[in-house]
């Protein structure tokens, strides 16, 4: 009897014990606000009545809500959308039993000159929109049943003050954070890997420790090393006495048969931190990092635990395409997964610090990061850009961004500056040292780079003032094998290539062309042989970039060239240069706002992967007659031959020189298919058809069972499909959508670069046969039905589960 009372006692403990609240909370806060676009002086005060305001959830873009005009003031460079001041305010309440807590509240981003208040008072200003910031919330708390009340106000009036679409509003994820008032400090932590062998590996951990009491505390602190399966690899305790200012501590460990973090195996460890007062526990901290080794070589080029890679990169502004700029974890891990399986392995974030989950899922996926802080620095590009700021800002702003993202195993590189403009005068020789110190006082560990335009030394004064570690360069790629003996010694990253010019399912550029200024922006191109409707489709390109093909040649045979980074992995919404209103999103991507491919994302599967693959385009309806060029990417094959109506046009081998196959053939309806052979045995084959009209419509979702949570997306594409099943090259129905259950329409596109229809609606006119409705899901359990239906053809409906 007794040993039965003994058990349920311990059962019943265990039970408490597993219910027990954790020492640190830190709560999503992102539902439940109130939001009114326009500017009310007295929206602070707790008292103000916000009934008649929206009620949503952020994180939020008003911007991208917005109807596109050539009247707004962000003009063509903000995507033509619209600004101004918004107002967000929230009431929540504190558990009485809570007052022995320390408070904050985290914004992983807001975008821009957001000011903050709590129950009226004041807590502060930051006017840059790219990083994340905290507030104590403590000393201005009501507990109990009396509401809190914060109010948000963000001013992205003053415009123009961005060269690419930024977009407004709480654009990131906001934290409410409890724990004890010992407490690991805001961003507290810092992890580095040293010594790494086969058998061992060193780990340090940094820590900072805030003491929000008046009195010296006694504490006990413990520190793990743990594994991806919680297992605890290493430990260490200490008791320390810690007064109002910081604690500063460094924990040394050495981890046994290390699994190492890879582009292939991105192995993550955890550093835990526990904080223990009189045997209670008053905080916990995890700390996410990899153990990993790399370096640059002036001769090699990058080197990843000991292995020579090529970084095969893209460069990514932070907008989401028809989500705007309101960041959404899903949505980036499918842009990255796109990317993956081109074989990309590294990004630039072009070019402010992104969101933090975009570097966990850079982490946990394999990914090279070059974390950049700035596109300008005291010299402006635009009438109000980060110069208004920059005074009393920039190093704030700098040492923030690397204190938030130093733990990454992803960021291998910081960037400074994305063509800057002091390199050009001798401000570059004092403000250059100035932020690499900024860094280096921070985080010793990594190099640092800026991405230059001048590669002539004598005329480049960020890099006269030898501060830079690595050196970075945009475009000019013929100027690369001069460049051993213009910066010897240096090691060197091509950080932007190409701006070459493609959308998604068109082929109307004329052949052997190049976008040269002005005569682009101003005029027409004018085709030089009415021949040729359908182009040698890499030949276009701005006049300061360069073709896919040459750009990516080059690089790959210079070995001191440690990689390239593509301008831009996907299209993105504003900067459209070359091209005039009424376009309103740029034409560089390998990948569309919709995340759908375009054909040259091909080239790089080809060269980039050691997936077997062939792609044949283009599409397959034209004139009768009419001279038609044919391409066709592969690999893992030693040729490919191409057959229009089953008559061969010849077989072609991929060289060094050409890393496509072309035929130029007259078109016949019909059909046109490519087989690739090695050895003599067929790899694979590809063949198009000739469509006929438009007759139903298709619809697949990327995943079929999504969260419960609120938050998580399917991104279903829509295809106008003939009787056979073939994509209408040339359709552009109008799409309608209608969706039922526990989900909503988040946004549609098409893709189409001049488009201005909105993204927030349940309608898109299909763009060369495709368009796309991203779904997203409510906090319910259910299934999710969605419709598209269009005037003359056979509609199609979906189903989408939403699972806890």
């Amino acid at each position: 009897m007794k040993n039965s009372i003994l058990i349920l006692f311990s059962l019943f403990l265990l039970v408490a014990c597993s219910k027990k609240e954790p020492a640190r909370i830190t709560a999503d806060f992102n539902a439940g606000w109130k939001f009114f676009l326009g500017d009310d002086s007295l929206a602070f005060q707790p008292t103000f009545n916000d009934a008649d305001w929206r009620e949503l959830n952020v994180p939020h873009d008003w911007s991208i809500e917005g109807e596109f005009s050539e009247e707004h003031l962000t003009q063509q460079d903000g995507g033509g959308l619209p600004a101004g001041i918004g107002w967000y305010r929230k009431s929540f309440k504190i558990d009485e039993r809570k007052k022995d807590k320390a408070f904050y509240i985290d914004f992983d981003g807001v975008y821009r000159n957001s000011e903050v208040w709590i129950n009226g008072h004041y807590l502060g200003k930051r006017p840059f929109g790219y990083i994340g910031f905290r507030y104590e919330l403590t000393p201005y708390l009501n507990f109990g049943e009396e509401a809190n009340v914060i109010a948000v106000k963000v001013d992205n009036s003053v415009q123009p003050n961005s060269r690419w679409y930024t977009g407004s509003g709480i654009y990131r994820n906001v934290w409410l954070v409890s724990t004890g008032k010992v407490h690991v400090d805001y961003w507290g932590t810092f992890v580095t890997t040293s010594d790494i062998e086969h058998n061992e590996a060193r780990v340090k951990v940094q820590l900072q420790v805030k003491n929000s009491t008046p009195a010296h505390e006694k504490v006990t602190v413990k520190v793990y090393v743990m594994n991806d399966q919680d297992f605890i690899v290493e430990e260490e305790e200490r008791e320390v006495e810690i007064a109002s200012d910081p604690y500063t501590d460094e924990y040394n460990f050495v981890v046994a048969f290390p699994q190492i973090w890879s582009f292939e195996s991105p192995n993550m460890y955890y550093a835990k931190v526990e904080i223990y007062s009189k045997n209670k526990r008053i905080d916990e901290y995890e700390t996410p990092f990899g153990i990993r080794d790399f370096s640059f070589d002036a001769k090699k080029g990058f080197f990843l635990n000991g292995e020579n890679i090529k970084l095969k990169g893209v460069n990514q502004h932070h907008d989401l395409g028809a989500l705007g700029a309101a960041f959404n974890t899903r949505a980036a891990q499918r842009q990255l997964e796109i990317l993956k399986e081109m074989g990309c392995n590294a990004i630039r974030m072009a070019h402010n610090p992104p969101a933090p989950e975009l570097l966990d899922l850079c982490d946990q996926m394999g990914f090279f990061v070059m974390d950049e802080a700035f596109d300008v620095w005291a010299k402006k590009k635009m009438a109000h850009d980060y110069n208004d700021d920059w005074e009393d800002w920039h190093i704030r702003d700098l040492q923030d961004m690397v204190l938030r993202d130093r733990n990454h195993p992803s960021v291998m590189v910081w960037s400074i500056g994305n063509e800057i403009r002091e390199q050009f005068d001798s401000t570059g020789l004092t403000i250059t040292p100035e932020l690499v110190n900024t860094v280096k006082a921070l985080d010793d560990s990594r190099p640092v780079t800026c991405a230059l335009t001048e590669n002539i030394p004598d005329k480049n004064f960020i890099y006269q003032s030898e501060a830079l570690d690595v050196l970075s360069f945009n475009y000019k790629h013929k100027d690369y094998p001069t460049f051993p003996v213009r910066f010897p010694g240096e090691a060197i990253i091509a950080s932007e290539n190409m701006s070459a010019f493609a959308s998604r399912g068109s082929y109307n550029m004329p052949s052997d062309s190049i976008l040269v200024w002005p005569e682009a922006y101003n005029v027409p191109i004018k085709n030089p042989n009415p021949d040729f409707t359908c182009s040698a489709y890499d030949h276009v390109h701005a006049y300061w970039g360069a073709t896919h093909e040459e750009t990516w040649k080059m690089v790959k045979e210079l070995d001191f060239i440690s990689g390239m980074f593509i301008w831009s992995g996907f299209d993105f919404i504003g900067e459209p240069v070359p091209y005039p209103w009424p376009t309103k999103s740029s034409y560089y991507g390998v990948i569309d706002l919709c995340g759908f491919t375009k054909d040259v994302y091909y080239l790089y599967q080809s060269e980039w992967t050691d997936k077997t693959m062939l792609h044949l385009f283009p599409h397959w309806n034209w004139n009768e007659g009419q001279t038609v060029d044919v391409w066709a990417y592969y690999n893992n094959a030693d040729e490919v031959e191409l057959f229009v109506n089953g008559e061969s046009q010849g077989v072609q081998t991929k060289t060094q020189d050409q890393l496509h196959a072309m035929w130029r053939v007259k078109y016949q309806s019909g059909n046109i298919k490519a087989v690739t052979r090695k050895n003599g045995e067929v790899v694979l084959e590809k063949q198009i058809n000739t469509a006929s009209e438009a007759a139903k419509i298709e619809l697949s979702a990327d995943r079929s069972v999504i969260s419960a949570d609120g938050k998580d997306l399917s991104f279903v594409t829509v295809k106008v499909l003939d009787k056979g099943g073939n994509l209408v090259p040339n359709a552009n129905n109008l799409v309608q959508f209608e969706i039922e259950g526990c989900g909503f329409i988040a946004g549609v596109d098409n893709g189409y670069q001049a488009s201005h229809e909105p993204f927030k609606a349940k309608e898109r006119l299909a763009f060369n046969g495709m368009c796309l409705a991203i779904v997203q899901a409510q906090n319910e359990v259910g299934t999710i039905r969605l419709k598209a239906t269009s005037s003359g053809l056979e509609t199609d409906e979906i189903e989408i589960v939403t699972k806890n």
